[in-house]
């Protein structure tokens, strides 16, 4: 999953596109005369609808669901309103149609990569503050604890109390690893 930026697409076969990131583009759509403005808001209500039921359909698989969606997609987004540019957005988005509705085929798919986004934020907003490490080495360890950090982060483990465990040699909580795995079975309870 992508925002579709080129270099991704030399990366696999089939590649799904964030749903986030699309709609984005119709919000930095700036219209002056106010009936386009209502127009883009009226389409982008159309768009989050559409996007609520891909959600939907994720929850309670039907294959004739599917059918359906691909067709209001289809529908959705021959939209012709009368203001060039959205019109020309919504024909990009169509272009998609592939990588955009992959999720029908693959439900596991998320529809967005925010969580990824957000994640690799915390590496930009590092490097913003930090600038940059002084050897190989100290970048090593600042990517190391800030892997240890986030991952606890995810699995909702107090990273002060998770890095003195193991600092200490108490090994009274579970190791990252272990907690992990629990959750990709489904055993996970936050420690």
């Amino acid at each position: 999953m992508c925002d579709d930026a080129p270099p991704f697409k030399l990366l696999t076969e089939e590649l799904t596109l964030c749903w986030i990131h699309d709609g984005r583009h119709y919000k930095k759509l700036n219209p002056v005369v106010p009936q386009h403005k209502i127009l883009r808001d009226d389409f982008l209500t159309q768009y989050w609808q559409y996007y609520q039921k891909l959600k939907d359909y994720k929850e309670a698989l039907n294959p004739n669901r599917a059918i359906e969606l691909e067709q209001q997609y289809d529908a959705l987004f021959s939209t012709q309103t009368g203001y060039q540019q959205l019109d020309e957005r919504i024909a990009k988005t169509y272009a998609k149609r592939k990588e955009l509705l992959l999720v029908l085929k693959y439900p596991e798919l998320p529809l967005h990569n925010n969580a990824s986004e957000l994640s690799a934020r915390v590496q930009a907003r590092a490097r913003d503050v930090s600038l940059h490490t002084m050897s190989e080495n100290g970048t090593k360890i600042k990517d190391t604890f800030m892997t240890v950090s986030q991952t606890a982060k995810k699995l909702k483990v107090r990273t002060y109390d998770y890095i003195r465990d193991r600092v200490s040699g108490e090994f009274k909580l579970p190791s990252l690893a272990q907690l992990i795995e629990e959750k990709s079975h489904g055993n996970f309870v936050s420690p």
